[in-house]
């Protein structure tokens, strides 16, 4: 398929690598999945990569497994926020989850998935916490309510004001007793010792 393939290498582990262009992605799966000399008939992982520095800032592989000849391969592609990807789940059963999953965590679309929405947050969770401009930090907190039954909202409440801590490395705390260590020994223990 030299129209899709970009390019091809193998791995340190003896295993195929291919990159695909996006819009091959799904007849590169098909090929490997139906063609009687691949017979990747299973998929053990599907996963994204953030690389915001990138036109195409997101990389998407696809690990697929051969029973028929015991060989591993992995397909990987390229895409950004707005282009949707083809979805192997008529491929594969199991893509169903692994997608959801990288839509939940890094927002990239799949197009023809039965069931496309978050499984790891919440329905109303703003943003993809793997996309590596998600903050750290946020001003809601979200917690189970007993009473309410429910998942509640609310600004998150410091008992203090922040606090800017010097923390040093572990070394630094003990400089003192390892050159009290080293040094030579006062003439009070000297004699003490003898």
């Amino acid at each position: 398929m030299p129209k899709y393939v970009q390019k091809i290498q193998m791995q340190h582990t003896d295993e195929l690598e291919i990159l695909v262009a996006p819009e091959g992605f799904h007849p590169v799966l098909s090929f490997m999945a139906h063609h009687q000399h691949a017979c990747f008939n299973q998929c053990s992982l599907a996963t994204a990569v953030d690389v915001p520095s990138r036109e195409y800032r997101f990389e998407v592989a696809y690990n697929i497994l051969s029973l028929r000849y015991g060989e591993r391969a992995r397909v990987k592609t390229y895409t950004d926020e707005l282009t949707p990807l083809h979805s192997a789940v008529s491929l594969w059963g199991n893509c169903n989850w692994l997608e959801r999953e990288i839509y939940d965590m890094f927002g990239i679309i799949f197009t023809n998935h039965p069931d496309l929405r978050r499984i790891l947050t919440d329905y109303g969770f703003q943003g993809h916490p793997l996309r590596k401009d998600f903050p750290l930090v946020g001003y809601t907190e979200v917690r189970y309510d007993d009473e309410l039954k429910k998942i509640v909202y609310e600004p998150v409440e410091y008992a203090q004001e922040m606090r800017s801590y010097k923390l040093e490395s572990p070394w630094n705390y003990l400089r003192n007793f390892h050159e009290g260590y080293n040094s030579p020994k006062p003439e009070k223990e000297k004699g003490k010792q003898n």
